[in-house]
């Protein structure tokens, strides 16, 4: 892992689950945040950047695979990883369409989670490099350097 902190926001209605989780998550040096539905979700990803985001698909209300599409449309640069206690292939293939990183079932296994974790830090960081290059560019081409 990198040098700087990793911080994961995780989204679950099941309060246990979550607060279990976010101690493992812990345990292995990531920074964790929680949000117990969709709504809080938008609002904590408004307010901070995440390296990770893991996402339930079933939650009341807003759902996990509209909670993905309107993270997505705040940033489309998120890294949403979503896990689900009864997957179907049809709603994998649903989420990884609508740009989910992946899609694990509960319980997840916790080595599994982190690696997917470390993988949407990594995503995360090559997508800033890029805008920043692509910035430096339009910069110096601006200047005519």
């Amino acid at each position: 892992m990198s040098a700087t902190a990793t911080w994961v926001l995780l989204v679950d209605d099941e309060e246990d689950f979550v607060t279990v989780l976010a101690e493992r998550l812990e345990a292995r040096n990531l920074q964790v945040d929680t949000a117990g539905n969709g709504e809080i979700a938008l609002q904590k990803a408004a307010e901070k950047e995440y390296d990770a985001i893991v996402l339930d698909m079933a939650m009341p209300g807003m759902d996990g695979t509209e909670t993905l599409q309107r993270l997505h449309e705040l940033n489309p640069d998120l890294q949403v990883i979503l896990l689900t206690g009864q997957s179907t292939l049809s709603q994998a293939v649903e989420a990884m369409k609508r740009g989910a990183l992946d899609f694990l079932e509960k319980p997840a296994d916790i080595d599994t989670l982190v690696d997917r974790i470390e993988i949407a830090a990594t995503q995360k960081s090559k997508l800033e490099d890029r805008r920043i290059e692509k910035r430096l560019d339009e910069i110096v081409r601006k200047k005519g350097w």
